[in-house]
């Protein structure tokens, strides 16, 4: 197997992913094999690629052909609906579909069920048209254990900050509110402000100075996503201030960060392996083998004394075998 370097390896996703969306390539031809249409909601945030490598992953180990589809503008809701539209027309086998947006994308959803093309709802909870499987793990409850983390290791008291995704995202939301719950638990834990970064790195690296110049003391930064809280992390060393900061997701790049004391936490939302289940999942229902109605994974929270085999190259992994994460 060839491993291509992150870097040429993103270009060639983006290449597939325009090419894919594009419309101007041909139908493709007779084909024995399944065809799977992944719908990623941007090329921008690295825990989506980590999803389309795991994607990949499953595809060559299932023998089955993947078809990327990633809208060219971040979280583009009529481009995600175009490509819906794009995908019904070459006839997938199956689609593993991430919606831009819960509320917006039922109607995207319910073509595919007009057409009769099985989906697995993958990550971000869509808020209506039927699906094979829903293939996420539980953000309200890994958000409300990585704020714990935090707030004991603040000894229960002192100032923080949290920095949103995009709001209309129900993992957002849930993460948001396990974040909350957390806050009542801990009463002498002050927050100072909630603002959006919409997921992004260099916007929260934005939210954040501007957050660090109205606020005199932040002792602690929650941020709904890993990217983002490596963003506040470049903005406290900028400013040569100290908070502690957590995210989600569990990514390579933040357990590397934990790894070398500049992120305290991350909650693990292991997309590598939601990736692969969620191909799994739409594989199995077209061969005709047992998918549950809802796929969730353990909940831990990688820290510096606990992140085993979180830190592996995502290119050198192996997608785990469904009987030991799926207990039917």
């Amino acid at each position: 197997m060839i491993v291509l370097p992150y870097r040429r390896f993103l270009v060639l996703v983006t290449t597939l992913a325009v090419t894919a969306c594009s419309g101007s390539s041909d139908a493709p031809k007779e084909n024995k094999r399944e065809t799977i249409a992944l719908f990623t909601k941007n090329l921008t945030n690295p825990y989506f690629q980590t999803v389309r490598v795991a994607a990949q992953t499953a595809a060559n180990e299932m023998d089955v052909e993947l078809l990327n589809y990633v809208p060219t503008t971040a979280d583009s809701i009529p481009e995600q609906m175009s490509q819906i539209e794009d995908a019904i027309t070459k006839r997938p086998s199956a689609a593993v579909f991430i919606p831009v947006d819960a509320k917006a994308m039922i109607p995207g959803v319910e073509k595919f069920n007009v057409a009769g093309i099985p989906v697995v709802n993958l990550i971000d909870r869509a808020d209506g048209g039927e699906f094979v499987s829903f293939v996420g793990c539980d953000d309200y409850t890994i958000a409300l254990n990585t704020a714990r983390f935090l707030f004991e290791k603040m000894n229960g008291k002192g100032n923080v900050v949290i920095i949103e995704g995009v709001g209309g995202s129900s993992n957002n939301q849930k993460r948001t509110a396990g974040f909350r719950k957390a806050l009542e638990e801990f009463t002498n834990i002050r927050l100072l402000a909630s603002q959006p970064a919409n997921f992004q790195r260099a916007m929260a690296l934005q939210v954040t100075e501007n957050l660090l110049q109205a606020h005199r003391q932040i002792d602690g930064i929650l941020a709904a996503n890993d990217a983002m809280a490596l963003g506040a992390i470049e903005a406290l060393d900028a400013a040569n201030r100290k908070a502690l900061v957590i995210g989600i997701n569990g990514t390579k790049e933040a357990v590397d960060a934990v790894k070398a004391g500049k992120l305290l936490a991350t909650g693990d939302c292991d997309g590598f392996l939601q990736g692969c289940m969620g191909m799994m999942s739409a594989v199995r229902r077209l061969r005709n083998l047992p998918v549950p109605k809802e796929v969730s994974f353990p909940i831990r929270v990688f820290n510096i004394s606990d992140y085993e085999g979180a830190d592996i190259p995502y290119e050198s992994r192996m997608c785990p075998k469904w009987e030991t994460v799926v207990k039917e």
